[in-house]
């Protein structure tokens, strides 16, 4: 069989239904909606390409300090596609009982934090956001967040290349080689 003749054959498959193509992102937790902590409507699409760390915190935990840690490593990749988006949410031990405009405030005046910070969210349990189901999902291991400051690495190709649990702090070597990593990409 030639290759234009193979190509044709290929082509009527896919038309037909019987083969299908990968899109990119299809599986990818980039995708969906979701409101910035000011309330404005956000498409996840729009970090495609991007590195991208995703990150449930809480104000009055003691792992709040990861703050300052996230800020300086945004600060040193945000020019080479890197991006932090933080989830304020409420589930480990009402450690973020305030408001968005509360949690705003706080991130901004204690930490001066200027990555991406949205609305309050549900990362397990009952009404779990559609981007926590994909990412505890999806990711390896699987399984519910455990605490705040859980992390996920998504790599420009809207894959989940890395999960860290609390424990692995912002500048933790291994973490950082990640995000490096999938820069380099």
């Amino acid at each position: 069989m030639n290759l234009r003749r193979l190509t044709s054959c290929l082509l009527l498959a896919v038309l037909a239904g019987a083969v299908s193509v990968p899109t990119a992102f299809a599986d990818s937790p980039l995708a969906g909606k979701v409101k910035k902590i000011d309330g404005t409507e956000v498409d996840l699409a729009d970090y495609k390409g991007k590195v991208v760390v995703i990150v449930n915190v809480a104000s009055q935990c003691g792992a709040t300090p990861q703050y300052a840690g996230l800020q300086k490593l945004y600060d040193t990749y945000k020019d080479q596609g890197f991006v932090i988006l933080g989830f304020p949410a409420n589930e480990f031990g009402s450690q973020e009982p305030g408001s968005d405009a509360e949690i705003s405030k706080f991130c901004t005046s204690k930490y001066n934090v200027t990555f991406d910070m949205f609305s309050k969210v549900k990362v397990k349990g009952d009404g779990q956001t559609p981007l926590y189901k994909m990412l505890t999902t999806q990711a390896k291991p699987a399984g519910d967040v455990k605490w705040n400051f859980e992390k996920f690495l998504i790599g420009k190709d809207g894959a989940i290349n890395g999960r860290f649990a609390t424990q692995v702090k912002p500048d933790d070597p291994a973490f950082v080689a990640a995000i490096e990593a999938e820069l380099k990409k």
